[in-house]
C-alpha cells in the first residue's frame, strides 16, 4: 500500500470542493483527466485520487502530479464504489464529485461551483455522452427510472454522513445512493443547465451487469423513494408486463 498527502496551501474561500478520481490500470487517459481539472478558472479543489493497485504506469503519472494531487493511495479495493467510499473517508470538501480517469472535467464545473452556496443541497448539471446531453432536470420518479451521471453531481458532505455507496452493486451503486438522495427530503436538490464532465462509455459500467441491483431495485425504491414515486414505479412496471403479454399473445 502506497499512500501520499499533500500539505499544499488551499484556498480560504467557499466553497472547498473535493474531487475524488477512481483509477485502475488508467495510464491511457488519466493525464488528460487531470489536465482538465487544473484548466478550470475555479481553484478551490483538493484532489483525491484513489488508485487499485495498478499494474501499468499509472502510478508514474501520479507522482508526476503529486504537486496539486491532495490525497493518493494505492491499494488493492473490492471495487469502483469500495474505492469511492474511500475517497470520501479522506476529503475534507463541503462538496464531493467524483470522476473516472477516464474522464473529462467542462467548463461547466466552475460555473457550477459559484453557484454552490446552501450546505444541505445537492447541485447537479449534465454530462456529454458522444455529444449528447446526458439529462436535464429530474424529479424523483424521473431519477427512479434513469440515473444521473456522478460525474454531474455535486454532492454535499451530509449525504456522506448519512449515507455511502453500497458495494453489493457492482455497477449501479450510484443510482442506488441517488435514489436515497432524492427520496430524502433533507436533501435539497438544484439543477442547472451546465456540462460539467464528458463521460467516457469505455468504462467499467458500460461492459458488465449489475445483478444484484436489478434484483433488489423495486425492494430499494419501496424502502428510500416516497409512497407517491413507488406507486408510479409499480404502475409503470405493471403495464410493461401488460404490454409484454399483448405482444406474445
Amino acid at each position: 500500500m502506497i499512500k501520499a498527502d499533500n500539505i499544499s496551501t488551499l484556498s480560504s474561500s467557499d466553497p472547498l470542493i473535493s474531487i475524488i478520481i477512481v483509477t485502475y490500470n488508467a495510464s491511457k487517459y488519466l493525464q488528460a483527466c487531470l489536465d482538465s481539472i487544473t484548466k478550470q478558472s475555479f481553484k478551490n479543489i483538493e484532489v483525491l485520487l484513489i488508485d487499485g493497485a495498478s499494474k501499468d504506469s499509472t502510478e508514474e503519472i501520479i507522482k508526476a502530479n503529486e504537486s496539486y494531487i491532495n490525497y493518493w493511495q494505492s491499494e488493492p479495493d473490492n471495487g469502483i464504489y469500495d474505492a469511492m467510499n474511500k475517497g470520501t473517508a479522506h476529503s475534507k470538501g463541503k462538496w464531493i464529485l467524483f470522476l473516472g480517469a477516464d474522464d473529462i472535467l467542462l467548463e461547466g464545473f466552475s460555473l457550477m461551483a459559484e453557484k454552490l452556496k446552501e450546505l444541505d443541497t445537492l447541485y447537479y448539471g449534465y454530462c456529454m455522452i458522444n455529444n449528447k446531453q446526458s439529462n436535464k432536470k429530474l424529479g424523483e420518479y424521473e431519477l427512479d427510472k434513469v440515473n444521473i451521471c456522478h460525474q454531474a453531481i455535486f454532492y454535499p458532505r451530509i449525504v456522506f454522513k448519512k449515507y455511502s455507496y453500497d458495494t453489493r452493486f457492482v455497477i449501479y451503486a450510484d443510482h442506488a445512493l441517488n435514489i436515497q438522495c432524492w427520496g430524502d427530503r433533507s436533501i435539497k436538490k438544484q439543477y442547472y443547465p451546465y456540462p460539467i464532465a464528458k463521460y467516457s462509455l469505455e468504462g467499467l459500467s458500460n461492459q458488465i451487469k449489475d445483478p444484484v441491483f436489478k434484483k433488489e431495485k423495486k425492494n430499494w425504491i419501496r424502502k428510500y423513494a416516497s409512497r407517491w414515486a413507488y406507486a408510479r414505479y409499480l404502475f409503470r412496471k405493471w403495464k410493461e408486463s401488460v404490454k409484454r403479454n399483448k405482444d406474445f399473445s
